[in-house]
Order: structure tokens, then C-alpha cells, then sequence
């Protein structure tokens, strides 16, 4: 039996793919309304398959508000949600408190394992605690760095590229039961020192910010220059030492929680131990200048021109197929613009009246954000937006500013309807036709 203390997005998320690998998983949170909603096969959040796996599995789950049911499990995984403030620093106080009330409860001989991510040097905390209970149980910790990416979590939590494991002692063998979950991922299992599981997480990490960085800096020079990054992406890919996945696709500065919160803890830790995360501040800076590229384009090509502009924005999460707005560039921008009338559309978001201002209104549905809008702002790709129809959008608009970061939409398409198109990485396109 295997269980999972914390019904978070990482931890629904990671029991129902370990039901669907086939083994009988107890999942603990302290909201019995929660529990009730999964037992009847009701997931709390949009993600891509994560219904259907649920309906697929419910046999082998059961979830619970009583933390003493996991006292039958042999592996116990905390599956919490760490949290992130403004300045990306995680707030571990509700996940040392759910450690504390489920390591009270564990069975002789279970084996603990962190899935939630902590900075370097929790584990090897967490494992001196252990030992002072000095109560004759021999429990077991681990850190396993967790594979969580929004929109892609089933896919990533059912397919893990390889299990990176944290350990007292790499050079001993895994417990049998955990070693028998872990094999039945077929992937790699890399099992090292506690410290250096927490930094691999960290690592892989700023490998992505790097490749995010390189694309968002030379994305821009095109936009200058008249080259087109997508052009230039094709030959990076090609390049053995970079190769065919690298992440290269520009984007508004490092949005979601995960990325921001690594950097930050690099950054601590250099002031700390006296080390230069100089590249690191720089990587900071060019997020922050990146993310507000949309409002600079608004503002040269609308607000600078017209009075009282109305602005469609299309997307509110930070990316799509997930209902996270954490870093959203797409709220970065309308609290930018919250002096003139914005009106947006997410298929899966739905603000709160307190996050955004008293010229906020949310439509049902695309099209209604964009009606007399001055210009529209694609802030999130949603798949739906790229079967819009542009000459319908051009009847209902009444500017010709199309602002489309990611080229969800067709560009020159739009173009040859009469809208001004921008688009990262590329030159703008703009239409020789007389704007209505």
C-alpha cells in the first residue's frame, strides 16, 4: 500500500498515476470536502487526462481526511504544494507541519518519502529529527525530486524521464517496497546524497532558465534587426551540444512558481556561503524586463494614441491547460493597464472580484472580450484561440492592434484582414490597409 500525505496539485496528481501503475494508494488531506469530491471521481482542478485517469482508477484509491489511514502504508510520500511569495522564498510551514502529524502516525519500518520541494538541506534536517525520536521504529527518509509541470503533469507523472532520489546513504539499497514502486515507472533511478538530490532539482531548473533567457535575448535583437528567432531556433536544435528539446521558445519572463523559487534559493544560498550568482541576478533582471513586453507594444501602438482604449485580453492563466496564475504575465499586464477598460476570456480561469480592478470584466467566451476592443492581447495559447476566425474577429473589433506573443494566431492571415500583428521573436507585420 502506498500512500500520500497532502491532496495538492502534486499530490492528486502523483497517487492517481500510482494507481494507474497498479498498486492500492491511500491519499490523506485535511479537507474531508476534498477527499469526499475525488472518492466520487470529481477532480478539483483542469489538467489535461486527469479525469479520465481518475474514472479509470478509482478502485484502487481511496481518499481520506484521516491521516491515521495511512498507517498501513508501507511508503508514505508528502506530496504538498510548497507555496512561493513575491520574492520566490517557499513557505515550508504548512509542509513541516503535515510531516510532524503524519511521522506521529507511521507504522514501524515505513519508509518516508519528500516529494514536495524543499531547498538543500531539509532532508538531511528532517532525517536528524527522525533519529532523536529514538522510539524503535526505523523509519526511513528519502527525497525524491518531484517532475510536477503544469499542463503536462499526467503525462510527466506517468512517464518521468528518470527518478532522482535523495538518501542518507546512496550506497544501500532502496527499501523493497519503494524500489518496487520506483521500477515500475520503467525510467532510470539515480539515487545520491539528500544534498545533492535538492541541487540536481535546482540544476535542471536553471538549465531551463539559461535556454529561456538565451531565447528571450536574441528574440528580441530579431524583433529589432528583421530576423525571425523561429528561423534561427532550427539551427540551435541541430547542434549536438544543444540539441532537439532544448526549450527555446521565447516567452514573457519565467512565469509559474517553480523557476523564480530556484533562482531565489540560489541566490540566498550565494549570499550565505559568499558565492557570485552574478548570471543568476542577470537571468532575474531579464525575466522581470521580458514579462513586460506586451505593455510596452500596447502602449506605443494603442494607449499613445487613443483615449480610453478598450483591451481584449485573451488568457489569464500563466500557460495553457493548467488553471495556475502564479507570475501570470497575463495579470502582470492587466494590473498595468487597470487605468482603462480591459475585458478578458480564459477557458479554465475565473478571477476573484478582489484580484483585479473595478475596469475588469470576464467574458464567456473569446469572441465577447474582443466586441469594440481597440486592440487584443493573446496572453495565454490556448488551442481554442488558434481556430478563431480572423476576419470575424476583424467585424467585431474596432482597432487593429493584435498583440500575440506566443504566434497562436495566424500572422500574416491577420495582416492581410487589416490588423497590426506582434509577435516574440519576429519584426512586426503590419497591414497596408486603411484601418476602419
Amino acid at each position: 500500500m502506498i500512500g500520500f500525505a497532502g491532496l495538492s496539485h502534486l499530490g492528486i496528481v502523483s497517487s492517481i498515476a500510482t494507481a494507474a501503475k497498479g498498486f492500492e494508494v491511500v491519499a490523506y488531506g485535511e479537507d474531508a470536502t476534498l477527499a469526499g469530491s475525488l472518492s466520487q471521481g470529481e477532480a478539483p482542478f483542469f489538467e489535461p487526462d486527469l479525469a479520465e485517469l481518475l474514472a479509470s482508477h478509482r478502485a484502487r484509491l481511496r481518499f481520506t481526511a484521516d491521516a491515521s489511514d495511512l498507517r498501513e502504508c508501507e511508503v508514505i510520500y508528502f506530496s504538498l504544494d510548497v507555496s512561493t511569495d513575491e520574492n520566490g522564498k517557499s513557505d515550508l510551514s504548512a509542509l513541516e507541519t503535515l510531516i510532524e502529524r503524519v511521522t506521529a502516525l507511521a507504522s514501524a519500518g515505513t519508509t518516508l518519502v519528500v516529494l514536495s520541494q524543499v531547498p538543500p538541506g531539509f532532508s538531511r534536517g528532517l532525517q536528524r529529527r527522525l533519529e532523536r525520536l529514538e522510539d524503535g521504529r526505523s523509519l526511513q527518509l528519502f527525497y525524491q525530486v518531484e517532475t510536477l509541470i503544469f499542463g503536462r503533469a499526467i503525462e510527466r507523472a506517468l512517464s518521468p524521464e528518470r527518478f532522482i532520489v535523495g538518501c542518507y546513504d546512496p550506497q544501500k539499497a532502496l527499501p523493497n517496497a519503494y524500489a518496487e514502486l520506483l521500477k515500475a515507472f520503467a525510467c532510470p533511478i539515480l539515487p545520491m546524497l539528500y544534498e545533492s538530490a535538492e541541487l540536481a532539482k535546482i540544476s535542471i531548473n536553471m538549465c531551463l532558465v539559461s535556454s529561456v533567457s538565451v531565447a528571450n535575448t536574441m528574440a528580441e535583437l530579431c524583433e529589432k534587426i528583421g530576423a525571425d528567432w523561429s528561423e534561427v531556433v532550427p539551427a540551435l536544435k541541430l547542434d549536438k551540444r544543444i540539441g532537439p528539446d532544448a526549450y527555446l521558445s521565447p516567452g514573457l519572463g519565467i512565469a509559474g512558481g517553480n523557476l523564480e523559487r530556484d533562482l531565489a534559493t540560489v541566490v540566498s544560498l550565494a549570499n550565505e556561503f559568499g558565492t557570485d550568482d552574478g548570471v543568476v541576478d542577470a537571468w532575474i533582471a531579464n525575466s522581470r524586463y521580458r514579462r513586460d513586453w506586451a505593455l510596452k507594444v500596447i502602449h506605443a501602438e494603442l494607449i499613445s494614441q487613443v483615449e480610453n482604449p478598450l483591451i481584449a485580453v485573451w488568457g489569464l492563466a500563466y500557460k495553457q491547460d493548467t488553471t495556475s496564475t502564479k507570475n501570470s504575465p497575463s495579470l502582470a499586464l492587466i494590473n498595468a493597464l487597470q487605468p482603462f477598460s480591459i475585458r478578458a476570456y480564459d477557458p479554465q480561469v475565473s478571477l476573484a472580484s478582489d484580484r483585479v480592478g473595478p475596469n475588469f470584466v470576464q467574458t464567456d467566451s473569446a469572441l465577447a472580450a474582443c466586441d469594440g476592443a481597440d486592440a487584443l492581447a493573446v496572453m495565454t495559447p490556448w488551442r481554442e484561440f488558434s481556430g478563431v476566425d480572423i476576419n470575424g474577429l476583424r467585424e467585431l473589433m474596432k482597432g487593429r492592434v493584435i498583440v500575440d506573443p506566443y504566434g497562436i494566431l495566424p500572422g500574416r492571415q491577420a495582416v492581410e484582414a487589416g490588423f497590426s500583428y506582434f509577435n516574440l521573436g519576429s519584426p512586426a507585420l503590419r497591414s497596408s490597409l486603411r484601418s476602419d
